[in-house]
């Protein structure tokens, strides 16, 4: 028995998506009792897991910056494919579901792991210090994405409603692509300096020796030795199957979860929020282990990267999928939602202009992050 348990702790990485894909392959086109939609959850939480660590594996083998944009583009593959699947199977319910999805994913990165990352970042060492240059050009970024595809689109006048004409649509899709492209190309060619860790000086935390050992722990951390190559690869191939798995078991349990939402008379929109808080659980175990080991920049670029990703990126990809899916594309934003998502630009930048941030800031974007919760399920 011990020998069972060693081998499935040490193996857990391996046997979680295959048997997540199992249980896909058991449950497909099944109607789920109460005890298989437990056994689906399960596999999809634990398919999740699966693919952050496979993820973090890569990332270490390649380095930063390229290991954080690996794991923001990994995250947005499974939400584009959780959104598209629940479109199809939704129909015109699901008109607002890539909108609701999206600002979910923005308003969970940009308050919600941000202020955690910088909230553990400041309990470790007083402060948190980060990048100003990088950060500040990551959340410019976000912000512009932010706009053309979500706020734009509830004062337009070519359509009736939040939504883009066929013209303006294809427009924001290749804008987007167009802005992540350059974006990535900064971060990981022209300045990925910007991206990449600093160190705090003596006089920003609570003495010279508190901060030498953050260092020396983040040093320690920095100095691992990467994977070799053939475990990176199998990395790769275990995450491609965890992926495939979180889609199609999200696809299964999404009845459920549409009908367990309703039936506790919550709005429509708690979908989309339900479905961006699964997706964004491995940034946000990522981002929170960073922070832990004083890498709050590495933190900072897995939220705004994640952010940019699932604007950059999914609206291009649902603006496409919009050809075939019948029904309006509903992505304008509410007053409210607009308040929100514009407190959020003007308290990250200000957070952000100093390149450090205390336990206040945390607690500030946590604050509007719980706002968002809130108002999401109490409009």
């Amino acid at each position: 028995m011990r020998v069972m348990v060693r081998f499935c702790t040490r193996y857990w990485s391996v046997i979680v998506p295959l048997l997540a894909a199992l249980v896909l392959a058991a449950s497909w086109g099944r109607h789920l009792g109460p005890i298989l939609v437990t056994i689906v959850t399960l596999a999809l939480v634990g398919a999740v897991l699966a693919a952050v660590h496979h993820a973090e594996t890569v990332a270490h083998r390649v380095g930063e910056p390229f290991g954080s944009l690996i794991l923001a583009v990994a995250v947005t593959i499974i939400e584009v494919g959780l959104i598209v699947t629940l479109m199809i199977s939704s129909g015109e319910k699901a008109a607002s579901l890539a909108r609701d999805t999206v600002f979910a994913a923005v308003m969970i990165t940009c308050n919600g792991i941000f202020g955690l990352s910088l909230l553990v970042g400041a309990l470790r060492r007083r402060v948190a210090v980060f990048n100003a240059e990088g950060t500040g050009a990551a959340l410019a970024t976000v912000a512009t994405l932010a706009t053309f595809t979500m706020v734009l689109p509830t004062f337009t006048t070519s359509e009736p409603g939040p939504v883009f004409s066929g013209a303006q649509l294809a427009f924001a899709a290749v804008a987007s692509l167009v802005l992540y492209g350059v974006f990535v190309m900064v971060q990981t060619v022209r300045h990925p300096d910007d991206f990449l860790p600093v160190e705090a000086t003596a006089g920003l935390g609570g003495g010279a020796a508190g901060i030498a050992g953050g260092s020396a722990a983040a040093d320690e951390d920095e100095h691992d030795e990467p994977p070799s190559a053939r475990r990176a690869l199998i990395s790769l191939g275990l995450l491609l199957v965890a992926l495939v798995g979180v889609v199609g078991l999200a696809k299964t349990v999404s009845p459920s979860i549409e009908s367990g939402i309703a039936a506790a008379g919550l709005p429509q929109s708690a979908v989309g929020v339900v479905i961006a808080l699964l997706v964004l659980l491995p940034e946000t175990i990522a981002a929170v282990r960073s922070a832990r080991r004083d890498r709050v920049q590495i933190s900072l670029n897995l939220a705004l990267g994640s952010a940019m990703a699932s604007i950059g990126l999914t609206i291009p990809a649902i603006a496409l999928a919009s050809i075939w899916i019948k029904g309006p594309l509903e992505l304008g934003l509410g007053s409210n939602q607009i308040v929100l998502l514009a407190l959020t630009v003007v308290v990250g930048a200000l957070t952000v202009v100093p390149g450090r941030a205390t336990l206040l800031q945390g607690c500030v974007h946590l604050v509007l992050f719980s706002g968002f919760v809130f108002l999401a399920v109490s409009p």
